[in-house]
């Protein structure tokens, strides 16, 4: 290839071949180091990043001041469960406290007529019944009524003419309380279908 003569231009390189650097242009690669910067260059720069820096640390702050405020209501929220359910754990036994001084009063007069300690503990079943109704756990003991299988749990089944199919026969222990709010269902006997 000719050498070109100093005062002329090369000749372009062919289409899609690499070319070659011109002095005019910047060239890339590592930036070279630049002068010291100066006293307002410095403040310009440090400015957002202690902006950003503030306002990290103040999200930071909000953070853990919401995460302390609800660690303090979860336990101010499980001391008040706590008081509530004793308070009514205690108005509960209260209620009860009338039908333990009756039934010791039934057993004071144990030597007495047997009828009338007979008569004695009937009145005071009717009084536990009605401290459980006032609870809010009404007592069902209906015979004759429809089998419910939210009120009523079969124990047996007994063929009876007289009764409809699929109808309480007998109760063999009383149920308390209704639909959400039971204590437990009847024990019921139901008559078969024929």
């Amino acid at each position: 290839m000719p050498k070109p003569h100093r005062g002329r231009e090369p000749d372009p390189p062919p289409k899609g071949a690499d070319q070659p650097p011109r002095g005019d242009l910047e060239q890339s690669g590592p930036p070279a180091e630049e002068a010291e910067p100066g006293p307002d260059a410095a403040t310009a720069t440090a400015v957002p990043e202690d902006k950003y820096a503030a306002a990290l640390r103040e999200a930071e702050d909000r953070w853990r001041r919401a995460l302390a405020d609800l660690d303090n209501q979860r336990k101010r929220h499980a001391r008040e469960l706590e008081r509530e359910a004793a308070a009514e754990r205690a108005r509960t036994a209260a209620a009860f406290l009338p039908v333990i001084d009756n039934l010791e009063l039934a057993l004071s007069h144990a030597t007495a007529d047997p009828d009338a300690i007979v008569e004695g503990v009937r009145a005071v079943r009717d009084q536990a019944v009605n401290v459980l109704e006032r609870l809010g756990y009404p007592r069902h003991a209906e015979r004759g009524v429809s089998f419910d299988p939210a009120r009523h749990e079969v124990v047996g089944v007994v063929q009876d003419s007289d009764a409809d199919p699929n109808t309480v026969v007998q109760v063999l222990r009383p149920g308390y309380g209704e639909a959400e709010r039971q204590l437990r269902p009847a024990a019921v006997t139901v008559a078969k279908r024929e």
